[in-house]
Order: structure tokens, then sequence, then C-alpha cells
């Protein structure tokens, strides 16, 4: 790779971090603002030739339609299953029938389904691909370090470049690098908890129905993708989980048998499962001089919701919308009115999901069966309740509330 003399680039933005967030905010930004706004996605992963991600995501119909405004969902819609309805159950482990107490159809709007399931390798390459098209810079290098003046921020990469912006966003991840170097503080703590993830073939049709089982270690959920193949997000005590990865084939197949049952047929592990460490963590500001931070570097759940890529998506359309409005005006897209009017609207809805989140992975995992008596009987009021059910379901969608332009299929 070449190296880049220190030079002093102007640019309009700067961001930390190529994944969904980051590419999504520069490809909306370039395409609202035009060739004149100057953008460069900074992240050493460009070095790589595609995207080594084997996850999939959950895709809800707000960030769906922010996709389909930014010309990036045809790419990929023959890859994604919508998501066509969804059962709830409440168990344990032992018991031989899993009781279905909450159902939810599967459309936000008639023929919109609320969700759609994708692998992650698809959307990336698929967003890398609409951002070089747009005229945006990807950069293969880390940022270093950086240094906020009033009119500006100036950034070093990892192979020297340095690099003058008007806004940085970290988008880099739940350490998130430049967050740290803000010393911006968070708060949170660890469920003990690891999610384990893996993709399963199956010998029967899913049929585009999407399963939450909620065991006391935590919940089990399979997850509709193309053909007959569902992604697992299996919770467990993270000693449990790490145990249970470590598994031969053959013993792994079994533990994964006995939570996924035999509803589908034969079953089988198509990747190796991998255990990720599960906490709640948000950022104490959203926002520094000049710094806007965006999903996991700002905020990080409990995925018992399928919430954590959808609300970073959220604060895209945000961050997008306040920096588009203040642009056209000619304001300073990274002056401090322009930041806070981003926090104002991130953060009610964070703190609300995250609690969310919390609140019900507190209810859910665990062996009392007092708490499942109470939450069952609550479960099955819900289930007789269409209305407060559409509620549930929009929300999900992220189409409640203050929705920025991009959710609602808007261009900016």
């Amino acid at each position: 790779m070449r190296r880049h003399a220190a030079s002093a680039d102007r640019i309009d933005i700067l961001v930390a971090g190529g994944g969904f967030v980051g590419l999504s905010l520069v490809i909306a930004l370039k395409q609202a603002l035009g060739g004149a706004f100057s953008t460069v996605v900074a992240d050493p992963a460009f070095a790589r030739a595609g995207s080594g991600d084997g996850r999939a995501s959950a895709i809800a119909a707000g960030a769906r339609r922010l996709f389909e405004t930014i010309g990036v969902w045809s790419a990929v819609e023959s890859e994604a299953q919508p998501m066509l309805d969804m059962i709830v159950t409440d168990s344990k482990l032992r018991d031989t029938v899993r009781p279905v107490f909450l159902t939810f159809g599967g459309e936000v709007e008639p023929g919109e389904p609320f969700a759609h399931m994708i692998e992650n390798r698809h959307l990336i390459d698929a967003l890398a691909a609409k951002a070089r098209e747009a005229g945006v810079a990807l950069r293969p290098s880390a940022v270093e370090r950086f240094e906020s003046a009033k009119t500006q921020v100036a950034a070093t990469l990892a192979d020297g470049e340095t690099l003058r912006a008007r806004v940085l966003v970290a988008a880099d991840g739940a350490r998130s690098r430049l967050r740290e170097l803000a010393g911006i503080p968070v708060y949170g703590w660890s469920y003990e908890q690891s999610g384990i993830v893996t993709t399963v073939a199956h010998e029967r049709d899913h049929q585009g129905r999407a399963e939450e089982h909620f065991l006391p270690a935590g919940p089990f959920a399979i997850l509709p993708l193309k053909g007959r193949r569902s992604s697992i997000v299996w919770t467990e005590e993270t000693r449990a989980a790490e145990r249970i990865v470590a598994l031969p084939p053959e013993l792994f197949h079994h533990e994964l048998e006995r939570r996924f049952g035999l509803r589908l047929g034969e079953i089988r592990a198509v990747d190796r499962p991998r255990a990720y460490p599960l906490s709640l963590f948000i950022a104490r500001s959203f926002v520094g001089e000049r710094l806007a931070l965006v999903g996991d570097a700002a905020h990080v759940i409990h995925p018992i919701a399928g919430q954590g890529l959808n609300m970073g998506l959220r604060d895209v359309a945000a961050l997008a919308e306040c920096i588009t409005d203040a642009a056209r005006v000619g304001l300073d897209p990274g002056g401090a009115d322009v930041l806070d009017r981003y926090q104002r609207w991130r953060r009610f809805d964070t703190m609300t999901m995250s609690a969310a989140t919390d609140g019900l992975n507190r209810l859910f995992s665990n062996n009392s069966d007092l708490l499942r008596l109470a939450r069952d009987v609550g479960l099955g009021l819900v289930d007789r309740l269409p209305m407060l059910k559409r509620v549930f379901i929009r929300e999900a969608a992220g189409l409640t509330g203050e929705t920025p332009r991009l959710l609602r299929g808007e261009a900016l």
C-alpha cells in the first residue's frame, strides 16, 4: 500500500468504520448533497476483497425503506427472506411441548413485511459498491488519532495521512477507539451471557416464519433465511456458551436439536458456531466537539428483540437529516447546534429501547415459576389485543415517534 505524505486534505465528513452504519450514512449524504460534498470512509477492512462476515441480520421495515431510498435494496432483495409471521413460546428446556403464547402477523402495511433476514456479506458488499459508485472515497486505513478545533477536526490515519474534516463520525463499533480518544465514558453492564450464532439447514421449508423460544438461559431465536436455512441466535450463560461451541460436531448437534426441535425435520449446522459476549452500554454523550457517535459506538443492547443494527440505522437516518438540513442552508454541518439536534433526536429512543430489551431479558432469562406464570398470562393477553400487537410491530419496525425521512422511504 502506498503511504501518503502527511497532507492536509480538507473534506466535509470523515467516517471511521466501513460497516452497515458508516457506509449507509455517507451514501445518504452524498446523494442528498451532491458531488461537492466530500466524504471519506476509513476502515482497514477495505484492504480485503469482499466481506467475510458469515452472520445474518434482521432488517426492520424502516431500515429497509432507508436501503430502498439510497438505492441499495434492489441489489440484495433477491437474497433477503421476508419474515411473514412470528411466534413466541415460553418453556423449560426439558419440556416436551412448547405452547405458543404470542403470534405476530408479518406486515406493517399491506404487502410490506415488518422485517427481512439477510446475510451480512450480501448487504455490506452492496453498500461498498454503492458508495464507490456515489464517489465516496474508501480508505483502507484506521483513524489513529484526532484533534478537534473550532472550525475543523484533524484526523491522522494509520498510513500517516492527515485529513481535515468539518465533522468526524465514529462508526467504529462497540470498542470505539474514537469514543475513547474523545474521553466519552459509557455506562452499562455485562449480562454474563453470550449469543451463539450459526446457520442451520433443515429438511422442510420454514415458510418465512420466525420463532423466539424463551428458555431459562435466554432466548433461542430461529430466523428464516433464503432456502431451507435459518439463522440461529442462541443465548446461554457465558461459560455454557463457551462449552457448547467447543463441542465436537455430533455433540453440538445434540444440543442444537434439543432447542431447535424437529418441526422442520432433520437439521444440521452449516458453519462453525461462534459465541459473542452480550452486554448493555450507552455512551454518556452521543456527540463531542465536531464528533458524532453512531451505531455500536453509541449504544449496545441485548439482541433479544433484534434491534441492535436497526437502532444504528435509525442513528444514520437522523444524523443524515440533521447534516443535510444544515448544509442546504449554508450552516456548518459539524456545528454544535447540528450535533445537539442529532443527540436530542436519538437519545430518548435509545434509552427506551435499551430499557425494554434489558427488562425482557431479565423477565424471561430465569427459572422462576412465578415469573413464568405472570409473563405467560401477559403474553396471552397481548395476543388477544390486535391493536397493541400492531403498536409493538411498528415500534420494532422503527416507524413510531419522530421518524426520520429516510425511514419513511423519503429522500433527503
